[in-house]
């Protein structure tokens, strides 16, 4: 399909290719640029944790002091003791 579009698209304009092959345009522009992806395939989000800080939170949360505590029994007593 992207093909088509594009052989099209270099006789006519994208847009006048996009219609004669049933295309939207967004798809087309979506299509030729591919998002970026990290080593799973899934898009990075600039909000996720590091590595190093997921490796932390595992650490605390595997810890002996909480193996029998519900989520948020766990979170309740870190942020008691002022950990966030």
């Amino acid at each position: 399909m992207l093909a088509g579009v594009k052989e099209l698209a270099a006789a006519l304009d994208t847009a006048s290719a996009c219609a004669a092959m049933g295309v939207s345009r967004a798809s087309f522009y979506r299509l030729e640029r591919p998002r970026p992806t990290t080593i799973h395939g899934r898009r990075a989000v600039p909000w996720a944790l590091a590595p190093a800080e997921v490796e932390e939170i595992l650490g605390v949360l595997h810890s002996e002091r909480f193996v029998d505590m519900a989520p948020a029994e766990i979170v309740a007593t870190l942020l008691d003791e002022d950990m966030y």
